[in-house]
């Protein structure tokens, strides 16, 4: 499955304490969300604010969609949540294993 992340910056939902970003899986529109405490254990966001939020995922954002991608392909679903478990599953993202370590 061919899973595109356009180059745009996160979008910050307070409500859900978690920020957003879209992806294209096989033309499909795909809502992707990482959570603010994923961001703070595996990705060294200082606190919820949503500038340190952005910053990590900013600084991360590879190993993010990484694990989005994989996810969307688990799961064919149009929105898939990144929260903190998933990545104590995987913790294949070298990027998650050096920010916990910092």
């Amino acid at each position: 499955m061919n899973i595109i992340f356009p180059d745009q910056p996160p979008h910050y939902d307070a409500d859900r304490l978690a920020l957003t970003f879209p992806a294209t899986a096989g033309g499909m529109h795909v809502e992707c969300a990482v959570t603010a405490e994923a961001l703070e254990d595996h990705f060294g966001a200082a606190s919820l604010l949503e500038t340190d939020l952005r910053g990590a995922f900013l600084a991360h954002r590879a190993a993010i969609e990484r694990a989005a991608a994989r996810m969307i392909e688990a799961t064919q679903s149009e929105a898939i949540t990144l929260h903190s478990g998933y990545f104590r599953m995987y913790r294949d993202s070298d990027d998650a294993v050096k920010a916990r370590s910092q």
